[in-house]
């Protein structure tokens, strides 16, 4: 690596990297086993074949996948502006195509974010995930045909409840299976309810918050978006959730498939609130879904869910082990690059085992002396043994904000210092903070100070008071910029990388320019319970808006024979199954089939009425001004500076 050429910070264009930075990687070069190649040994075993550049396109013609870009990964040697360790994953990340695990088993890797794993039977094919895109899933299986023979698909199985393991399922599954009903969806139990309450209810803010964990709008390159750590990046292409047809319900639990047996292990609250892992005797393959990645995971990601359980995980890969340890002669996962070898697979999950238990158990340890979650992070290092193991360094999870999720699942955001009890909001807390510091002009002398000397940390601190402070300070948004730069370029985790990179290009160009979002797809809409559409709608009403107002509306779905009161009163709006109420405002018969119509904008209501699909009593003009009530969800909103709408 070059030294680079110091540089003020000041303009719009990505910096080099600082010699504070330079010399972190050096350290970790001379502190990490980069010898050990076997990792890129093992992701290149049994390719087959690929699509040029991995290049993936829509029916228009739009890219919704494409390798292409990080044609800059070729280099072995790292750049100053990112992190060897992660230079290393992100290469390992660029393998794509369709590789055989052994004979009879076979994925399909680097067309999105995740793996699409292919298990023949006696007659046809079992597809365990079908990743990300209807589009992406199309294209794998129209590489595994073509290197495997066209067979028919007959089982589709989803590991977990997260979107890049079953948004492309119509992309396996055409119409004409889909309304035969004689491919079986098998799912581990209750995916359907944490598949919408992690990706629906909470959506708007989560799609927000992970363009900063995936950083999609940062230019891929070596001082902009090299990886995610699970892999390159998210898929852009047409999502639809399946329904299961076969829910997995207990540990022991098996299946006949095609003639193939599987074995089912639950692992519930893991990675996903909803999860399983398998083991298929006739291949001695087991695959833990995403508990045992090349990579320490999230326990809580950047885009936010409920704080993963690192004990119950660390629990479920040690009962894997009692299960089929000794059995299994591969292991494959639904992220990266499977391991041969009986004695390797036995290495890798025990160190993910401890990996997860250590750092539950030290960081409750230290919780239990009293540290708080900052002072945790500060504190906790991982062993030796795990800390030179490549597939435990953090890139998508990572330590100091893993421990961090753990403190906050036993005790919650407060750390019980009263001072962090009701502290003002950034904008006035910033104004504060400025005025405590002498001013804007004397806070920024001191940043520059300290940026020059690599106290990015702190720096980041101080001069983000200032921007909530003063939004439009362009010094302040400059020097912050810049200072989350060089964070960036320092992380060896992918999501810490792209989230600082992110925020310093927002503060220099301002906000992505991003389309209205679209309406929530039909097939999606078709998968949820009637219940569930009512929990989407409860969260879109405006409790001040809604103030005084009092709403009562009957519903009676003809093709699924359900009955609903559906009542808005004390600023809530609330349910309640298999009842009518006799003196409602309104009521709507009609099939649920044609609610999922309206709701994706495919008709109107009125229009719906109009066509006799809608039977109407009482004063349905109560239903509009209920509908009026309704935030619409903002693609975009401020993160790193305030918020310039005030939201009521």
């Amino acid at each position: 690596m070059n030294e680079p050429v110091a540089s003020e910070p000041s303009s719009e264009t990505p910096k080099q990297a600082s010699s504070a930075v330079i010399a972190q990687h050096q350290a970790m070069l001379e502190a990490l086993p980069f010898e050990d190649t076997a990792d890129f040994d093992d992701a290149s075993r049994g390719f087959l074949g690929t699509i040029e550049n991995a290049r993936i396109t829509s029916p228009q013609g739009r890219v919704v996948w494409s390798l292409e870009a990080y044609g800059f990964l070729s280099d072995a040697v790292a750049p100053a502006t990112v992190n060897p360790s992660l230079w290393r994953q992100a290469r390992l990340n660029m393998q794509h195509g369709l590789f055989e695990v052994v004979p009879g088993v076979y994925q399909v890797r680097g067309l999105d974010i995740a793996n699409m794993t292919l298990i023949e039977g006696d007659s046809g094919v079992i597809v365990v995930d079908t990743l990300t895109s209807i589009e992406g899933a199309r294209a794998a299986m129209e590489l595994y045909f073509k290197h495997r023979g066209a067979r028919p698909v007959v089982a589709v199985i989803f590991t977990h409840t997260h979107t890049d393991h079953w948004g492309g399922a119509r992309g396996v599954l055409d119409e004409d299976v889909l309304a035969s009903g004689k491919v079986p969806i098998i799912a581990p139990n209750l995916l359907m309810e944490h598949a919408v309450s992690e990706n629906i209810i909470a959506g708007p803010a989560m799609i927000r918050r992970a363009q900063y964990q995936f950083g999609p709008f940062l230019a891929k390159g070596p001082r902009g978006q090299v990886d995610c750590g699970l892999g390159k990046s998210m898929a852009a292409g047409a999502v639809a959730l399946l329904r299961p047809t076969d829910l997995v319900m207990a540990t022991g639990d098996t299946r006949v498939i095609d003639g193939v047996e599987f074995e089912f292990q639950m692992a519930p609250n893991s990675e996903a609130p909803a999860e399983m892992h398998f083991y298929v005797p006739r291949y001695k393959l087991l695959n833990l879904a995403e508990n045992c990645t090349h990579n320490f995971h999230n326990l809580l990601p950047f885009r936010g869910a409920d704080v993963r359980d690192a004990l119950a995980w660390s629990k479920y890969l040690n009962e894997a082990l009692r299960l089929w340890g000794g059995k299994a002669q591969v292991m494959c996962g639904q992220h990266h690059w499977p391991v041969w070898g009986r004695e390797r697979i036995g290495t890798m999950i025990r160190q993910q085992r401890d990996l997860y238990k250590f750092a539950h158990d030290q960081t409750v340890r230290l919780m239990n002396h009293g540290l708080t979650a900052s002072e945790i992070a500060e504190t906790i290092r991982l062993p030796k043994s795990l800390e030179g193991a490549w597939h435990a360094r953090g890139y998508y999870g990572h330590i100091r904000h893993n421990v961090k999720a753990i403190y906050q699942k036993y005790l919650g955001w407060y750390d019980a210092n009263p001072v962090n009890l009701d502290p003002l909001p950034p904008v006035e807390a910033g104004k504060k903070y400025v005025e405590y510091m002498g001013g804007a002009e004397a806070l920024l002398a001191r940043a520059k100070t300290d940026f020059a000397k690599g106290e990015f940390r702190f720096v980041a601190q101080a001069v983000s008071h200032l921007v909530f402070a003063d939004p439009d300070n362009q010094a302040a948004r400059a020097l912050l910029a810049d200072t989350f730069e060089q964070l960036g370029y320092a992380a060896e985790s992918a999501t810490w990388r792209n989230a600082y990179l992110f925020g310093a290009q927002e503060l220099r160009q301002g906000m992505p320019k991003a389309p209205p979002r679209p309406p929530m797809p039909r097939e999606t809409l078709a998968a949820l319970r009637t219940e569930q559409l009512w929990d989407v709608l409860g969260v879109r009403l405006n409790g001040p808006k809604a103030e005084g107002k009092h709403i009562v509306l009957n519903w009676r779905f003809t093709d699924t024979a359900e009955d609903f009161v559906l009542t808005l009163e004390n600023c809530t709006l609330t349910y309640s199954e298999g009842a009518q109420a006799p003196s409602a405002d309104a009521g709507f018969v009609l099939a649920r089939s044609t609610l999922d119509e309206v709701i994706a904008k495919q008709t109107s209501f009125p229009e719906a009425v109009a066509a006799g699909k809608i039977e109407v009593s009482g004063d349905p003009m109560r239903l509009a001004e209920l509908m009026g009530l309704m935030d619409e969800f903002p693609r975009m909103f401020e993160i790193i500076e305030p918020k310039r709408t005030l939201i009521t």
